[in-house]
């Protein structure tokens, strides 16, 4: 179905709304138990009603016919009729799912998958097939026009409602009735149909809805509790609150103000179509914000370059510039800070997937596992938020499959039979951290050093710490499973892990001990898109490393540099050996000397290794603007980006994790084009 331009425009905030609804439900579906909280189906209930009706909107009548059926269970669970089985829960988890892949083949006009919708309606028509609970009695005639209201005193507080419902209502599988067994709740009322829109019974179609009511609701009723009971409405419907008698304002709770998707919004409800984004905030194109910290990034570096300029001033000269420039470098960092603030979003936008991962996965194993999660409100930049999402749900999935037992073998090993899978995250510094912990068996370190020698990874006479042998499950191609499942097996995963994040600039780390458990830890920075930086200079060349990065600087001696095998340089630290990068070679430029003595030593680490990077020098530290070089150029390895300095000039940023990983293969590669690209990006 396609859409005219406006309608797409709306139809747009609708998917990302039925998107959260999902979320919603499904977060609401794993906290239901066999006594289910009434509070939580409510919730369940209204995003699946709410997805339903925008469905119905737009005119995607499959969508809205599906979303009927999960509604109409739902329905009956809320209100006692239908117990909540763990059959019932599963398949409204498969049947969000479902609806995800219907949102997206809509979206982009794609074909359904109808074996996949035949077979979940086919599940939840086997459920409502199932005898119901003992059904409560229905309201009664007599209890539709009680006169509680009417007959009782005057100045009585309450509320006089008129609702009058669209004619297609009914066609949109909404029922208008439902909502006197939820006023009935909130305390006596009367309800006076008004039937002077119902034809003759020739003309009579039973697919419209002809009356319209006038309620009266007695006593003090909040009016956003009368909004939750309404919210299901189509938005063209009329509906009109006015309060009456000694009603207290103070009763009420200001409702949320929501978005209305409708393209021809009639109703005088504003509560009507209510939305599952937060009130405070609003959505913004990526793009729009990317261009925005492109602009501060200018910014900065304008600054950056006035500052220069004026400490080559004579300060009695122009002392009220340097005044200006101190201001304009304040505010300049406010604003930078400010901007990318925006780019921030909390972890929970990554950790809220696992409750459903968790669920099903320790149902397919056999296993009972509690899911912890801590510090769901720490924030992280936006794209460092979405590389590591991949990254996380296969280390949960590795915990649940390798690291958590099954109920027998924690019982025998003398714990409970429920394991714990804890995913937190907190700041540290200038970066956070994220670890995922778990109280299962550990790693099995004579095992994975047993496999790493039969897969020739390590050597049978090398002698490895603790440390060194957990770290060996991030090498390509390792695994301890015993057989190849859609788990594990393949070797196939940790080592991408560990790449991903060190593309972010992070490190990852495994802490384990055997019968007690694991914790991987992760560092990030913050955000990619500045940079605490240390300046070095080669030759006449600058470049950049990220603090972050960098472990000591050592002055360079003679006697504590060796070759090993006529082809590797190293640099003895206390009782370790550094591999020795000079970054002249690698990049090929003159350096002052080649003469080690008369530079420095400048150890990094990334990837759990060290090296030691020889410089000419040392300059100052600064915070800088990181610029892509691939979207103009080429990519460049161990090059992350550029930047441009106070003078004018352009620094090239090195990318520590992939300097290390070429340290091994420099000899055989040719010199580096870092140099003509900077050229060429000066340019």
């Amino acid at each position: 179905m396609t859409l005219d331009p406006e309608m797409a425009e709306i139809a747009k905030v609708f998917f990302q709304e039925s998107r959260e609804g999902l979320d919603a439900m499904e977060a609401g579906l794993l906290g239901l138990g066999a006594s289910a909280d009434r509070d939580n189906i409510d919730t369940i209930f209204r995003a699946a009603h709410s997805i339903k009706g925008g469905a119905a909107t737009f005119g995607f009548e499959e969508v809205s016919v599906f979303t009927h059926g999960l509604e109409t269970l739902l329905d009956e669970m809320r209100q006692g009729l239908r117990p909540t089985t763990a059959e019932a829960i599963q398949t409204l988890l498969q049947s969000c799912d479902c609806l995800r892949e219907m949102m997206s083949a809509t979206e982009t006009e794609q074909a359904f998958n109808q074996a996949r919708i035949a077979s979940l309606n086919s599940d939840i028509r086997h459920i409502l097939d199932k005898p119901r609970a003992a059904t409560p009695a229905a309201p009664s005639q007599a209890a539709l026009q009680r006169t509680a209201v009417a007959a009782a005193p005057p100045g009585t507080a309450g509320w006089h409602i008129v609702f009058a419902p669209v004619a297609e209502l009914l066609r949109l599988r909404n029922e208008p009735t439902r909502m006197f067994r939820e006023i009935e709740r909130l305390g006596d009322f009367a309800a006076r149909a008004d039937v002077s829109r119902l034809p003759a019974l020739d003309r009579l179609d039973p697919e419209v809805c002809y009356l319209a009511w006038e309620i009266d609701v007695a006593g003090q009723v909040p009016k956003h509790a009368l909004d939750e009971v309404f919210d299901w409405l189509d938005s063209r419907c009329r509906i009109e609150y006015t309060p009456i008698g000694n009603f207290s304002p103070a009763a009420e709770v200001p409702a949320e103000k929501t978005s209305n998707p409708s393209p021809n919004p009639q109703c005088e409800n504003s509560s009507a179509a209510k939305t599952f984004a937060e009130p405070s905030s609003i959505r913004v194109a990526t793009g729009k914000l990317d261009n925005i910290i492109n602009l501060v990034g200018e910014l900065l570096i304008t600054q950056s370059m006035l500052s220069g300029f004026a400490e080559g001033i004579v300060p009695t000269e122009l002392d009220r510039l340097r005044q200006g420039l101190s201001q304009l470098a304040r505010n300049t960092r406010e604003l930078q800070e400010s901007v990318m603030q925006i780019r921030m979003l909390p972890i929970s936008f990554a950790f809220n997937r696992f409750p459903r991962i968790v669920h099903d996965l320790s149902r397919k194993l056999g296993k009972k596992v509690e899911l912890k999660l801590t510090g769901e409100g720490t924030e992280l930049d936006k794209t460092v938020l979405e590389k590591i999402s991949d990254p996380l749900v296969h280390l949960v999935r590795n915990a649940l499959d390798h690291g958590l037992e099954t109920p027998q073998r924690r019982l025998a090993a003398g714990k409970g039979e429920i394991g714990t899978l804890e995913l937190a995250a907190f700041h540290e510094g200038g970066h956070i951290i994220i670890e995922v912990r778990d109280d299962g068996a550990g790693l099995d370190k004579a095992r994975i050093l047993e496999k790493a020698r039969e897969r020739a990874l390590v050597s049978l006479e090398q002698a490895l710490t603790d440390e060194q042998i957990a770290d060996l499950i991030f090498m390509p191609g390792f695994s301890t499973a015993a057989e190849v499942s859609d788990l594990s097996g393949r070797g196939v995963g940790m080592d991408v892990v560990r790449r991903n994040i060190n593309d972010l600039g992070g490190h990852v780390q495994i802490l384990s001990k055997e019968s007690i458990g694991s914790t991987i830890r992760i560092r990030l920075p913050l955000t990619l898109a500045i940079l605490d930086g240390q300046l070095v200079r080669v030759g006449k060349e600058i470049y950049i490393l990220s603090l972050l990065a960098i472990v000591e600087t050592i002055q360079v001696t003679r006697e504590r540099l060796n070759m090993l095998a006529g082809r590797t340089e190293v640099f003895r630290v206390r009782d370790d050996f550094l591999p020795v990068v000079r970054l002249h070679e690698h990049f090929g430029i003159e350096p002052d000397s080649r003469v080690a003595e008369d530079g420095l030593l400048v150890v990094v680490e990334a990837d759990g290794q060290r090296v030691g990077l020889l410089v000419d020098d040392l300059l100052a530290q600064q915070q800088v603007v990181i610029k892509s070089i691939e979207a103009n150029f080429e990519a460049v390895p161990a090059i992350a980006g550029a930047t441009i300095l106070r003078d004018g000039m352009v620094a090239l940023i090195i990318d520590v994790p992939h300097l290390i990983r070429s340290v091994a293969e420099r000899r055989r590669s040719k010199p580096s084009g870092a140099r003509r690209v900077k050229q060429e990006f000066h340019s």
